[in-house]
């Protein structure tokens, strides 16, 4: 019986070293390029309702925190069904792989986000650039199992967030701070992963 625990151990082991050398193709093109449709249409709603932001930024919270949520929502369950259908037997430990990188970047970029409301409302203005600069790290730690090509994005996030902290007031916090930073974001990002996947032989 310790032969055959030992055996499923050493197979596990093997699929773990396995999952980490090959290239994650489980975010489809179509649902990042619906994300920065998201984030453009969340920009516009704030121009329309919440134009000033600096004085009512719990409208401003509401409306691209729940952007967040449904865009990692559809992303996660795309996610899912994808690398199902294109990693097969090591759909699970890839799958388990992409949310080890990213989490801790989401988990910093919640905690931030509460500790400012609740402690530092005077530096909310700084919101828009810390989300950016933090998702850029998500992006890079990411890229180890992404094509290199994917650094692009990475880039474009840490300058657009550092950016917005440049701005170093109420402007931070513009509709298009949000909306131009990740509708060009997340349009790079699909752009890279329908071109790397046509490279491949992976469906789009």
């Amino acid at each position: 019986m310790n032969e055959l625990y030992k055996a499923l151990g050493d197979i596990s082991s093997i699929r773990r070293q396995v999952a980490h050398s090959t290239e994650f193709r489980g975010y489809g093109p179509a649902t990042l390029a619906t994300t920065s449709g998201f984030a453009i249409l969340a920009a516009g709603a704030q121009a329309v309702w919440c134009p000033d932001a600096s004085n009512h930024i719990t409208a401003y919270l509401v409306i691209w925190i729940s952007t967040a949520i449904l865009s990692a929502g559809l992303i996660g369950v795309q996610t899912v069904t994808r690398t199902h259908r294109i990693h097969s037997g090591m759909a699970d430990e890839m799958i388990r792989m992409a949310v080890e990188q990213f989490l801790p970047a989401a988990g910093a970029g919640v905690l931030m986000t509460i500790v400012l409301v609740r402690a530092v409302p005077s530096a909310l203005w700084m919101l828009p650039g810390l989300w950016q600069v933090i998702f850029s790290l998500g992006v890079f730690s990411s890229c180890r199992f992404l094509s290199r090509p994917m650094l692009a994005a990475g880039v474009w996030y840490l300058l657009s967030g550092l950016t917005c902290i440049m701005l170093a007031d109420v402007r931070a916090l513009s509709p298009w701070a949000m909306g131009i930073p990740y509708g060009v974001g997340q349009l790079l990002i699909a752009g890279i992963l329908y071109f790397t996947a046509e490279e491949g032989g992976d469906e789009s």
